[in-house]
């Protein structure tokens, strides 16, 4: 390893000679933005007609194209904008800021970045962009548009239990998903244990997925990154939108604090369940005797201020705040000896996200781009129990009869970290990026508090089960993305990563290629390699996506993730209107851990790494399809997914492969939206997959034994390591973990907006239908007695026919 880190500086040196041997005359640079709004527009395309030579805008909206000194006719095109065109003559660096126009007036301005012809000549493969307007387009559950459930119906995305957001990428599990906003990773990306996102689409502007082929500034999860990017503000005028549904409520606000200098943006969700059925409950309990309230909310508040200082430097400070509570509170009171008390206690389960990114953009010449960022992250849950029994009376003495305690049982990870990057492009078929980050980590895996409430209060700070560790994380990147010849295009990178945990160590050199070669104008062969590794593990076992999920760090006993993928692929662009993927991948990955049968961290003196089984190995391999358009009155998409995804540990299943739950051999998912008119679109989602894997007794047997001589398995729990279950008078036979598949889902969603221009804006009336045919998906499946008292498996469903409404409104 010691090698390892002497061959850094030499790696880093070949990029700064790179940088000083390109010579390249002069460079015209800058934004390209909304000409409304100020916004900046990422990924779109700045070329010369001329020429044909050309480039994109990166992920803060900035551009540079240098050239040899000649008369350019400068073109600046973006989906859903009226393309820019400006003769100009190149005879020294040159700074515009371009601002495109909307092509149509509509309400909403649809963009996207994913041009078919782009998609075809990029050499980056497994990465799709979803513009925000088509989140809003497609039905979804309870009429709430959701970007995580959006990114579910791309092929290699699998869906978690109906109804939640967990996604699982090209086989991996819930925690190898990266999810950044602004830049920022956020730990626990669910609201109401899993069934919505913590991502509010009226502050997004921009969304990437990457499942393959990752470039060398991506690291830290083994299967995919979600890069969101939040709304910056508008430049120019003060604007709003808002909305009103059955479970919850949106508003926006966005303007200038100086014109062109200066802007906000602010956005809140909040549900209102908990007010609506307040009236409810309330009946109910005192039906029941009871004057208990309870009740369940979550909310997210997202804020951003961007300030421009000059042509070259830009800050921007943006925060995120989301919490989800589950409570039940109950009071009441009593006289007895003359003394009064008052009673009061609650008890339940918060958890959350806070975020906060300080970036600067700074701009060295004209040719090499800067970001440097600050950035905080803090996910918390807590079940908690508060009690208390105040006293009143005319004796002094009174409060020594106050009585009470407050308990909190509380986990979780808090990130401080800088961030920098380059960019640098010394010519139109040259570009190089390097940089890196730290991060520090506090995990706080499980720890108990108890305060006391009385004349002497004292704290007793009670780590039954883990103490606070805290770990050091680096990672230094560079990558070449690189024009040879007139077919071939190639990003090489190199990503190094090192992770500091309690006295030990763990470095890695992970590298990085992705190539397109153009067999023709408008089609291309695509190849990929990658290797990732994690340092942090999540300790989950749920499907439903509880928040008491635990993140812990990698050890000695539970060393770091890796994984290694390898992709193939074509893409092909149909007269610049639809655009095809076929993509074959095999990923392998190791170092995975998962709780042990029958493990209880509220152990008291227990150890997680006792909690676990460690060293498992996994592997998924597949092909998907995808066929998309992204224009005219007509979009949509459809995905096709075929894969197989298998786990093995040592301890589990006898050490023998085994399914994993998400291994769904088949999934498809078709997206259709449909604009009738100005005033009304149309929207449609259908999605079918394999059932899920999952461990059910296949035969049962009548036993002469008792049920005590069977014996304890760590994987089956009470079952042998034949497979057989013992209750003390029947025999269960399991085929292995996983050896039984649920029946197939699938399910058709249909969505209706009706659009109205007013004398302040527009508003949008939204009416849908989820599972429209009533299809009876199952939820979980047990075993019950028919009414002849015969053992049956039945399915459990929650999620019949559900319409929806909502209302939403700009200004």
């Amino acid at each position: 390893m010691k090698n390892i880190i002497k061959k850094l500086p030499l790696f880093f040196a070949l990029f700064a000679l790179s940088i000083t041997t390109f010579a390249a005359k002069y460079s015209v640079s800058g934004y390209v933005q909304d000409a409304s709004s100020g916004e900046k527009l990422i990924g779109a395309s700045v070329y010369d007609k001329i020429s044909g030579l050309g480039t994109s805008t990166n992920e803060y909206g900035y551009y540079t194209l240098t050239l040899n000194e000649a008369q350019l006719v400068l073109a600046i095109s973006y989906v859903g904008y009226k393309t820019y065109s400006d003769s100009i003559y190149l005879n020294k660096n040159m700074v515009k800021v371009i601002k495109l126009e909307q092509s149509v007036l509509l309400n909403e301005v649809k963009v996207s970045s994913n041009s078919p012809q782009s998609v075809v000549e990029n050499s980056q493969m497994s990465m799709v962009s979803i513009p925000v307007a088509d989140i809003k387009s497609i039905p979804m559950f309870m009429g709430e548009a959701d970007i995580i459930k959006t990114i579910q119906l791309m092929p290699g995305v699998q869906s978690g239990t109906e109804g939640t957001s967990g996604i699982y990428v090209r086989g991996g599990g819930p925690d190898q998903n990266l999810f950044l906003l602004d830049g920022v990773p956020i730990y626990n990306a669910s609201h109401l244990f899993g069934f919505f996102s913590v991502f509010n689409p009226d502050a997004i502007s921009n969304l990437t997925l990457t499942k393959g082929g990752f470039p060398a500034h991506y690291g830290g999860r083994l299967s995919s990154v979600i890069d969101i990017r939040l709304k910056e503000g508008n430049m120019k005028e003060f604007k709003g939108s808002g909305s009103i549904g059955l479970l919850a409520s949106k508003l926006m606000l966005e303007g200038p604090i100086i014109k062109d200098k200066m802007s906000f943006v602010i956005s809140g969700r909040r549900t209102y369940f908990d007010a609506l059925m307040a009236p409810v409950i309330k009946s109910i309990n005192r039906t029941n005797g009871s004057n208990a309230k309870q009740g369940y909310f979550f909310y997210d508040i997202n804020a951003k201020l961007n300030y421009i200082f000059s042509n070259k430097d830009r800050v921007y400070l943006s925060a995120y705040t989301g919490k989800d509570k589950l409570y039940e509170k109950s009071s009441s009171s009593y006289i007895e000896d003359d003394v009064s008390y008052d009673l009061s206690s609650e008890y339940g389960l918060e958890w959350g996200n806070s975020l906060t990114a300080l970036r600067w953009n700074h701009v060295f010449g004209s040719r090499l781009f800067s970001n440097t960022s600050l950035i905080y992250s803090n996910y918390r849950y807590n079940n908690f129990d508060y009690y208390s029994k105040n006293a009143e009376t005319y004796y002094a003495e009174a409060d020594t009869l106050d009585q009470g305690y407050k308990y909190d049982n509380y986990c979780g990870i808090e990130d401080y970290g800088a961030i920098i990057d380059f960019d640098f492009r010394p010519s139109p078929n040259h570009s190089i990026r390097f940089g890196g980050k730290y991060l520090y980590h506090k995990f706080d895996p499980n720890t108990e508090a108890i305060e006391s409430i009385g004349k002497s209060d004292s704290i007793i700070d009670k780590n039954f089960n883990y103490k606070s560790i805290y770990a050091n994380e680096y990672y230094l990147y560079g990558e070449d993305n690189m024009q040879i010849g007139s077919r071939i295009r190639a990003n090489f990178g190199l990503h190094y990563s090192a992770f500091f945990v309690n006295g030990k160590s763990y470095h890695s050199l992970q590298p990085r290629l992705s190539g397109r070669y153009m067999l023709s104008d408008n089609m291309s062969f695509k190849l990929a390699f990658s290797r990732m590794d994690q340092n942090i593990h999540l300790l989950t076992n749920s499907t439903i996506g509880l928040p008491n999920d635990l993140w812990v760090p990698a050890t000695d006993r539970t060393p770091p993730q890796t994984s290694y993928q390898t992709a193939l692929g074509l893409a092909y662009n149909l007269k610049n209107s639809w655009y095809f993927t076929l993509e074959g991948f095999y990923k392998t990955m190791s170092g995975m851990i998962e709780y042990k049968d029958g493990a209880n961290l509220s152990d008291k003196g227990s150890d997680w790494e006792d909690a676990v089984e460690t060293g498992g190995e996994g592997v998924s391999y597949g092909l998907e399809f995808l066929a998309r358009k992204e224009v005219g009155k007509f979009k949509g998409w459809v995905g096709y997914t075929l894969s197989t995804t298998n786990r093995q540990f040592d301890n589990v299943n006898n050490g023998k492969v085994y399914p994993y739950s998400y291994d769904r051999r088949h999934d498809i998912s078709l997206v259709l939206m449909y604009k009738l008119n100005e005033k009304t679109d149309l929207g449609l989602t259908w999605v079918y997959g394999t059932g899920r894997a999952t461990t059910l007794g296949v035969s049962r047997y009548r036993s002469m034994d008792d049920g005590n001589g069977m014996g304890f398995d760590p994987y089956y729990g009470g079952y042998n390591r034949d497979g057989y279950s013992s209750n003390g008078g029947d025999i269960e036979y399991y085929d292995g973990k996983n050896g039984y598949r649920e029946p197939s889902y699938h399910r058709l969603d249909l969505s209706v907006n009706r659009h109205k221009k007013t004398k302040w804006g527009y508003r949008t009336m939204s009416f849908g239908l989820y599972n429209t045919y009533n299809q009876m998906n199952p939820f979980y499946l047990y075993f019950g007695f028919d009414l002849d008292g015969k053992r049956q498996l039945y399915s459990k469903t929650y999620f019949p026919i559900i319409p929806s409404f909502s209302y939403s409104f700009e200004f």
